[in-house]
């Protein structure tokens, strides 16, 4: 524990929490060893399992543990407020409540005793079931009238771990490496203070975040924020984990709605949210293709409260394959396109390619699905195995094959590269897939899924903030996630 807390300060930490109920032993010798000259101010917690904890034994002793810290100069002790106040050391308190089941329906009140209570921090925390609970945290932070911790735990509370700076909390709590987390749903010190720049946060910082479920492990927050931090505005990029559900989504926009204080700004949208996006924002407030694909990723919120919403897919999948082409949009019109999958991506693909004229045929294993997808926008559907006769001048993969991990898979045999010019493959992940690397064999030209991806992101940030994309360091953003992630 000593060590940590010296790995804490060196990592920039402020404060350590000491969790001793995690120790075999803890004595007066050992407080003393812990406590003595110490490498930066410390919480002292020792937690009963009746609120998360491991500490299983007798009540008194645990309090006196706490007392005997207290004397040995901690520079606060965590005490739960189901503890009578006869009971609680005298010094520095921070009065707690935990939660791991969901938001207390009586949160309020508990806020309430928490703060009328002799303490100098009050400290809240509950289990989130969607990014509205992690409002609803901030929302205590924003209107406290004492120093306050306020955590929507669990990966859908955490954005109020991020975001607790910029409305004035007492402290957040990050962890000092993936695996060592003491509550669910902390981030690492690291992600805290590089990814999500901790120290930048203020009441002026504007809000986005990607809308989705999973989004743990999108890029999106590394390269948002990066080109924040790039052109100097002030803003932060969070991960908002709705699960699946029209419900879900709208519970959470309207809370959001009705916290204009909460500086949200806009929202990139991902599965399995896009077609909610669409809904919610209302057709009139999109593009007339955006509505014609019946999805929204990029959402963007004016000033007086109303949504806009765009498709920036098809537009970054035009662009990619135009540009690695050497041609414009419009010179696009009766060239042949065979599109492999009939699902989201090909849907806007397949969309936007219509849009400016293309000649699209759709292969899929799903005969059925490519029937349907071909239908409503005037392409041909040939079921996946008639992909043997494929004869076009371009060759798109919206499928998932020959993504990682699965690295070796391909969608079109080698030896029918050879019947096509150009090749786009919309999986970035690897960057170079063994599709792309047989075509490049071949000699094809080659349209990677990773310019798809940069291009979506810069629209994204365009959109939302009127300014011209750092592209090169967005583009640098993901090449390294993509290394270090392969």
């Amino acid at each position: 524990m000593r060590a940590a807390m010296q790995a804490a300060a060196a990592a920039g930490a402020d404060m350590a929490e000491c969790r001793l109920d995690y120790l075999d032993k803890c004595d007066r010798a050992t407080l003393r060893t812990l406590l003595k000259d110490r490498p930066l101010p410390v919480i002292v917690t020792c937690r009963p399992t009746r609120q998360g904890g491991r500490f299983a034994g007798h009540e008194p002793d645990r309090l006196g543990i706490l007392f005997a810290a207290a004397k040995f100069g901690a520079d606060y002790v965590d005490v739960e407020a189901d503890v009578p106040e006869s009971q609680r050391p005298k010094r520095r308190v921070i009065l707690s409540h935990h939660d791991f089941d969901a938001r207390p329906a009586d949160l309020e009140a508990i806020v309430a005793r928490l703060e009328a209570a002799p303490a100098e921090v009050c400290k809240i925390a509950f289990a989130a079931d969607g990014p509205e609970d992690a409002l609803a945290a901030c929302r205590i932070l924003h209107s406290a009238g004492k120093p306050t911790i306020a955590l929507a735990m669990g990966e859908a509370g955490a954005a109020s771990r991020i975001l607790a700076g910029k409305f004035g909390a007492f402290g957040t709590f990050a962890s000092l490496a993936r695996g060592a987390e003491s509550a669910p749903g902390q981030l690492t010190i690291e992600e805290m203070k590089r990814l999500y720049r901790w120290d930048s946060v203020g009441p002026a910082t504007a809000v986005y975040g990607v809308i989705g479920c999973p989004v743990a492990h999108s890029m999106s927050p590394a390269i948002h924020n990066a080109a924040f931090a790039a052109v100097g505005i002030d803003a932060v990029y969070v991960p908002l984990r709705i699960e699946p559900g029209a419900e879900s989504f709208d519970r959470f926009i309207e809370a959001v709605t009705a916290s204009p204080w909460a500086g949200f700004r806009g929202f990139s949208v991902t599965i399995p949210h896009k077609q909610n996006a669409l809904a919610r924002v209302g057709e009139a407030a999109v593009d007339a293709l955006a509505c014609r694909i019946g999805a929204v990723n990029t959402i963007r919120l004016e000033p007086d409260g109303a949504a806009r919403g765009w498709n920036t897919d098809y537009a970054a999948a035009m662009d990619a394959l135009t540009a690695g082409m050497g041609i414009a949009r419009e010179d696009l019109a009766g060239r042949k396109v065979a599109v492999i999958g009939a699902g989201g991506a090909a849907r806007a693909i397949v969309a936007a390619l219509t849009h400016y004229r293309a000649d699209v045929t759709i292969y899929n294993r799903t005969f059925p699905r490519a029937e349907a997808l071909a239908g409503e926008f005037g392409a041909e559907a040939r079921p996946l195995e008639a992909v043997a006769e494929l004869s076009a001048e371009i060759a798109v993969n919206c499928t998932s094959i020959g993504m990682h991990p699965d690295v070796e898979s391909t969608p079109l045999p080698a030896e029918l590269l050879r019947r096509v010019r150009v090749v786009f493959d919309t999986v970035y992940n690897p960057v170079q897939t063994r599709l792309l690397r047989e075509a490049a064999a071949a000699g094809r030209a080659c349209v990677s899924g990773l310019e798809m991806f940069v291009n979506q992101a810069c629209m994204q940030f365009e959109i939302w903030t009127g300014r011209a994309a750092p592209r090169q360091i967005m583009r640098q953003v993901v090449s390294r996630h993509l290394l270090e992630s392969s």
